[in-house]
């Protein structure tokens, strides 16, 4: 079945999604192609960098996108429901990872590359990695919080709308959140500064 729908530019038209839930391929691809980068994204980061397990997870959305596409009823945006399906499988990946390890450190955290002599790039690598390994140790209701406000810009309201919580609750896992990253990467303010006086 071919469809001759097109993707709008605020998000999925009403009937790419029909076309999707009567088992049209194309529309279906036309979904994925919009959205694959922003799932792959969130689970990038969810995963502290992880790109092999950010994959997996964003063909798990998918194909669970794929076979529950006839439950998405329009009561809340596709993209809402999309991140839920996103975060979900996120959170459920780090359960069974969890699950397997036995000792160490249960994120593994990828180091940006950084081949470059410039003393000023390989210091925001170096601080990149440190926020990215804090953020990558955060519990996984947190990470997905702090995930959603900042590398996705989403608005309490729609955090709480994506995780089926209230926005006091998405307001008090983001200050926890706050707190735990100021307190693991404290020493890089001061090491800036120290920098910034040097030069």
């Amino acid at each position: 079945m071919e469809s001759g729908v097109l993707m709008s530019e605020g998000g999925a038209c009403e009937s790419v999604i029909e076309a999707c839930k009567t088992g049209d391929r194309e529309a279906f691809r036309k979904l994925f192609e919009k959205y694959k980068d922003r799932v792959f994204s969130v689970a990038l980061y969810f995963f502290g960098g992880d790109e092999a397990t950010a994959s997996d997870v964003t063909q798990q959305v998918f194909l669970k996108l794929f076979t529950r596409i006839a439950q998405f009823n329009g009561e809340a945006e596709f993209t809402t429901w999309l991140y839920r399906l996103t975060t979900n499988a996120c959170v459920d990946e780090h359960r069974k990872r969890r699950r397997f390890l036995q000792f160490g450190d249960e994120t593994q955290v990828l180091e940006p590359r950084v081949r470059s002599s410039n003393e000023d790039t390989l210091a925001r690598a170096e601080v990149a990695g440190a926020v990215k390994r804090a953020v990558s140790a955060l519990k996984p209701k947190l990470r997905v919080v702090m995930l959603l406000k900042y590398f996705e810009e989403m608005s309490y309201e729609e955090i709480g709308a994506v995780l089926n919580l209230s926005k006091g609750t998405v307001a008090s896992r983001l200050n926890r959140g706050h707190k735990i990253l100021a307190r693991k990467l404290g020493h890089l303010r001061a090491e800036l500064v120290r920098a910034e006086q040097e030069s």
